[in-house]
């Protein structure tokens, strides 16, 4: 399989750094695009729309801490970025419009090993709503 455009979930802790590791690697091996989304879950859907933060002017549907230590995480990356897209509600519900709409061929999400994700495992949620591809990267528990 050669990907075109990979996208890569990012959450707010440094797990989110072997994604962008694995992101990076696959990018340069298929010659790819990588996009970022990151959903604040925590507030539910405040807003349907996601921002890119790449390319839209409005300010994002988060709390600029939030932005802050996105970019931060994300500052380092050592490929071209497409789009940085975030918003708000369950990324789960997004993903087929959001695939769709910025033709994404590969989602990289992590999965951490511990107990609360033993039992409520946010991954399955991902790779049910997924129309793509999905690698799903093992990470420490917290």
């Amino acid at each position: 399989m050669n990907y075109k455009h990979i996208l890569v979930a990012l959450e707010l802790s440094d797990d989110s750094k072997v994604l962008i590791e694995k992101a990076s690697a696959l990018a340069k091996t298929f010659e790819a695009e990588v996009s970022f989304v990151h959903i604040d879950g925590s507030h539910g859907e405040i807003y349907t729309e996601l921002v890119d933060i790449c390319t839209d002017g409005q300010e994002p549907p988060i709390k600029r801490t939030s932005v802050e230590q996105l970019q931060q995480l994300t500052g380092n990356v050592d490929f071209p970025l497409k789009h940085f897209l975030i918003g708000t509600g369950d990324l789960s519900d997004k993903l087929p419009n959001t695939i769709a709409e910025y033709g994404c061929d590969l989602l990289i999400c992590g999965h951490h090993h511990d107990f609360w994700s033993t039992i409520i495992s946010y991954s399955k949620h991902l790779i049910h709503n997924s129309p793509i591809d999905i690698l799903v990267v093992p990470l420490e528990g917290q």
